[in-house]
């Protein structure tokens, strides 16, 4: 077998001619808030989805999630219906906010999502040590959620989706409510988490200098209705540090992502 034919990656999610319309409160024409999506996801790609309020960002992360149904198109996951990845708990899906549990301590909030799978409880101790570890909050397993910083709960919602070993990672706006410092820090953490794991990320954000830095693709969805006006390639390399964000070639990126806006 030729040397590139093996380190060709599958592909993990097809998008095609995917619309999603709400009903008008009023009783007028149905609201499209999604138009003819047509997209491809290999395996192990972090690609974002950026664009202005209204643009659909969530809806399709949604859709892929199975959390919202399509008036039409198709969408497919390794082959398979979307429902069906969601109900093998295939996905993990990190929030804006991380939704925790107040009376669970943080390692009973790690832990939830492998007790629903019905997962030996030896397995879940050595689980829920093992995502706190690479989150670095092993030494906060016993404390609860409102004794951590918003940035801490994120570290907890993310090492919570990863608990069950989810084959794609789904991430709607998770850095929004927070300050500029703690992003930036848990931007490079998220990096090393998925450099680390491997799992294909579908990460929503309104930030295109947040979008660069994470992904390898960037794709532009425009509003009215939610449409992709571009997809673009980051090709800065990897392991990547804040410093590149000083850079002409990331500047360049930024530039590109946000000239591809349409009616915005």
């Amino acid at each position: 077998m030729d040397t590139m034919e093996c380190l060709k990656k599958e592909l993990e999610i097809s998008i095609k001619g995917l619309c999603v319309s709400f009903p008008d409160k009023n009783g007028g024409e149905p609201i499209k808030a999604l138009q003819n999506i047509n997209l491809e996801v290999e395996e192990g790609e972090f690609i974002s989805l950026v664009g202005p309020s209204g643009c659909g960002k969530t809806t399709l992360l949604r859709a892929i999630a199975d959390l919202q149904a399509p008036t039409s198109g198709s969408i497919s996951v390794r082959g398979l219906q979307p429902r069906q990845i969601r109900l093998e708990k295939k996905f993990g899906i990190v929030f804006q906010s991380p939704v925790l549990y107040d009376w669970r301590t943080v390692r009973r909030n790690v832990c939830m999502p492998m007790e629903l799978k019905g997962l030996p409880k030896k397995h879940r101790t050595a689980k829920v040590t093992e995502m706190l570890e690479m989150v670095g909050l092993y030494k906060f397993g016993k404390q609860y959620p409102h004794e951590l910083s918003g940035g801490m709960q994120q570290r907890v919602g993310i090492a919570r989706a990863l608990a069950i070993d989810p084959e794609i990672l789904l991430m709607d706006e998770p850095f929004s409510a927070l300050d500029e410092f703690t992003k930036e820090k848990l931007h490079e953490d998220l990096l090393k988490i998925w450099l680390k794991t491997n799992k294909t990320v579908i990460f929503v954000t309104h930030n295109i200098q947040e979008a660069v830095f994470l992904s390898d693709r960037v794709v532009v969805l425009s509003p009215h209705p939610g449409r992709v006006s571009a997809v673009v390639d980051i090709d800065i390399p990897r392991p990547r540090t804040l410093s590149i964000k000083r850079t002409a070639a990331f500047n360049e990126l930024v530039a590109k992502v946000r000239a591809s806006f349409e009616g915005v």
